[in-house]
């Protein structure tokens, strides 16, 4: 009788252990999205003011490129979440990591605009967006929630959007500037100054210190730490060798370079901040940092010529190539990574991206040009 009763009263006590414990563990929740709001306001910082401000490098466009920015998020941001709360390309029922998805998306949105930067009105900014999101949630539905039963779900690396944000924006911009770049603005020198080029270089920074919660913005708890070291590794990597190679590719330092490619570091240890050791999170930014600042000193001249359109901000070299090769890289980094997938992944983004791309660009570009490409005053109140 009394063993019945030691037995019955453990039973007891692990039963209220056991609530106790799925209360604490209950109890979590808000915490932890409480920490991913953090984070969530870190990756506004660098959509508003990061990137905002890395656009604002050409002289007399500044109002411009500023206001485009803060359009796109106004627009991409809630579209996502609309879309997303309908279930048409997957569904996300935490409200916070919904709002973070959303974010990303206007990452690449910002991305693939500043292809066509300064040659655009405000309205075919805004009308980009509307035709950008759906095209994005397709690609990263089929990439990520294994949508058309192409790619199944888990398969791929691409933690921090290598593929998903990076390539998939840039090359959708790719797309766009084959049908909207008109003579005129092919022939013509991007102005710049001194002054537009300091703040270039504030939204590089801006970008550079809160890249970390960009790419751990989403992972476990347990493995933010590591993300971030990781991330940060990869860009002094890429700090460093845009260094070297701007002095050994152009003689000087270029502007363009140090406020461009020094962030390649970040877009291409994305597909694997939480798998790469400490040493290869370095030498994956040294080798972006070197292929990005390679693309905008040598390669993109070349690719102007043979689009017969003009990157405006280089979107190509600091998002596409460091993307896609993030994206390989991956192959070499995690152990058992289907390698079938990932390279499937790498294919559909290209492809959805350039068509569907080429095909908004066509649509945007009946809706007429500017008269003054990178100009404010075509339609900002002169001071």
């Amino acid at each position: 009788m009394n063993k019945q009763k030691i037995i019955l009263g453990s039973l007891v006590v692990m039963t209220i252990f056991v609530a106790l414990a799925g209360s604490c563990l209950a109890q979590e929740d808000p915490i932890v999205e409480v920490q991913k709001y953090n984070r969530a306001i870190h990756i506004m910082v660098m959509l508003l003011v990061g990137f905002g401000f890395l656009m604002a490098f050409v002289r007399g466009y500044g109002k411009s490129a500023l206001t485009a920015t803060l359009l796109l998020v106004s627009v991409g941001i809630p579209l996502y979440i609309i879309i997303n709360s309908m279930g048409v390309f997957g569904h996300t029922d935490i409200d916070i990591d919904r709002l973070i998805l959303a974010e990303f998306a206007a990452a690449s949105l910002l991305i693939s605009a500043g292809a066509v930067l300064g040659r655009l009105k405000m309205p075919q900014y805004m009308f980009m967006a509307v035709l950008f999101i759906p095209f994005y949630m397709l690609n990263e539905w089929i990439l990520l929630d294994a949508g058309l039963g192409i790619i199944q779900t888990g398969a791929i690396a691409d933690t921090g959007g290598s593929i998903v944000i990076h390539a998939f924006g840039a090359l959708f911009g790719l797309g766009v500037i084959m049908t909207m770049t008109t003579e005129k603005e092919y022939k013509m020198d991007i102005p710049t100054d001194a002054t537009s080029d300091r703040f270039s270089l504030l939204g590089t920074m801006m970008l550079w210190v809160f890249w970390p919660s960009f790419c751990a913005a989403l992972v476990p708890v347990t493995d933010v730490p590591q993300v971030a070291i990781a991330v940060i590794l990869a860009l002094c990597g890429s700090t460093l060798a845009t260094y070297f190679m701007s002095v050994l590719l152009r003689r000087k330092i270029a502007v363009a370079d140090i406020a461009n490619a020094t962030l390649a570091g970040g877009v291409a240890i994305g597909a694997t901040c939480d798998f790469a050791s400490y040493p290869i999170a370095i030498i994956i930014g040294v080798l972006a940092g070197t292929l990005s600042t390679y693309g905008y000193a040598v390669i993109q001249p070349r690719l102007h010529g043979y689009l017969k359109g003009i990157d405006t901000c280089g979107v190509s070299n600091l998002h596409g190539m460091p993307g896609i090769m993030g994206g390989v890289a991956a192959i070499f980094v995690v152990a058992g990574l289907d390698i079938g997938a990932q390279l499937s992944a790498i294919g559909i983004t290209i492809g959805i991206a350039l068509g569907s791309g080429f095909f908004v660009g066509k649509i945007i570009s009946a809706m007429g040009t500017r008269l003054m490409p990178y100009d404010d005053t075509e339609e900002f109140l002169e001071e």
